[in-house]
């Protein structure tokens, strides 16, 4: 008796294949999103350092 482990994990990876591809613009979307937030925290922040180093 043969075992269907294979056949169950291909579709479980072309399952996973579809999901990913109906959401990538919204995970492009939040990782851009994220960047943006993380960029302008770090310059908020850099912003302040600088403030109190030369007051």
């Amino acid at each position: 008796m043969k075992s269907n482990h294979r056949p169950q994990q291909r579709t479980r990876l072309i399952r996973a294949r579809r999901w990913f591809v109906r959401r990538r613009n919204v995970m492009m979307t939040s990782a851009l999103r994220g960047t943006c937030y993380g960029i302008g925290a770090g310059a908020v922040g850099l912003v302040f350092w600088w403030c109190e180093q030369t007051l």
